[in-house]
């Protein structure tokens, strides 16, 4: 990417865009453009448009999403599909009006069929039904890839877009109500430690397996598809690494430091039974992760003993 080009970064003020602003901040560009959602309403496709006109970015990079842990999206499944669709049918069909030299669209692992085959490759999409519990979601981020090959296929445009796993890092949403699980698991330990509590109730029966990626590194593989990757269809982004919930939780009460006894409720969904994604491909790009899942627990739990829940409820 040209480091004096203006460079849109969708959904700045989340997780992963601002880890994203961060990541081009370093690397010397100096047009990074953002809007807050009260200055861009993203579901607003003639707002979308002037804002293109007006700005005229090179790049874009579309990271702005509703998001939520299973609890929040089974309860608001319209919502989650209604907004993450048109987010990105206008964000992606205004860069290709606008002319955009590159996009990239940020979708999640949760795409993939329920029970896809491990570790999970780019093809597994739609081969299977999805999990119930984010179809919404999923449905959004699926059309959200094939709007970006079918622009690239009927028009030409250099559109890509990449899946992570699971991810977490400063600037995480630590809400009890429509968090996902890591920072989830890090505030409701925190709280039953000041409380003293002899043990804390968690959901599920903690068997699924998870894949954790730490929003800088997300980041850093987000630079580099920008200036390495160009294909149609999408690319994974993960650690390559799982681990169980209840792995995660034992993890995260000896990092916050709980010594009360973990509880399970199996009566409570689990969602996707084990999502491993296979990155084989982009680390063929030359990219890898470099921030351990213990060190990165460590940062976002001192992250939140500076924040608390203020930054985003």
């Amino acid at each position: 990417m040209d480091r004096t080009a203006k460079v849109y970064v969708a959904g700045h003020r989340g997780m992963v865009g601002s880890a994203i602003v961060r990541a081009l901040q370093a690397a010397g560009h100096t047009q990074v453009i953002v809007r807050t959602s009260a200055e861009l309403d993203l579901r607003d496709g003639a707002a979308v448009r002037a804002f293109y006109a007006h700005e005229r970015p090179t790049y874009v990079i579309m990271a702005a999403a509703r998001v939520g842990g299973i609890h929040h999206n089974s309860s608001a499944p319209y919502d989650f599909l209604y907004d993450n669709l048109m987010m990105a049918a206008n964000v992606i069909d205004g860069a290709r009006h606008a002319g955009v030299q590159k996009l990239l669209f940020l979708g999640s692992s949760c795409i993939y069929p329920k029970f896809a085959l491990q570790p999970i490759q780019e093809a597994a999409l739609l081969t299977g039904p999805l999990e119930v519990t984010n179809e919404a979601y999923a449905v959004a981020k699926i059309a959200g890839i094939k709007l970006c090959t079918f622009a690239r296929q009927q028009y030409g445009c250099d559109f890509i877009s990449a899946m992570p796993c699971n991810l977490y890092g400063q600037g995480d949403n630590f809400s009890l109500q429509n968090s996902h699980v890591l920072p989830a698991l890090i505030r409701k330990m925190h709280e039953a430690k000041l409380r003293g509590d002899a043990q804390l109730m968690l959901w599920g029966t903690g068997t699924p397996l998870r894949e954790f990626l730490h929003a800088d590194d997300v980041a850093s593989a987000c630079l580099l598809l920008m200036d390495r990757y160009a294909e149609a269809g999408h690319i994974n982004i993960g650690s390559g690494e799982e681990l169980s919930i209840r792995a995660l939780a034992e993890k995260v009460a000896t990092i916050v430091g709980f010594a009360g006894q973990l509880e399970f409720d199996p009566a409570l969904p689990d969602g996707t039974p084990r999502k491993l994604m296979d990155v084989a491909r982009i680390k063929s790009l030359g990219w890898s992760p470099r921030i351990g899942l213990d060190e990165g627990i460590r940062g976002v739990y001192a992250w939140y003993l500076q924040h608390g829940t203020d930054a985003r409820k």
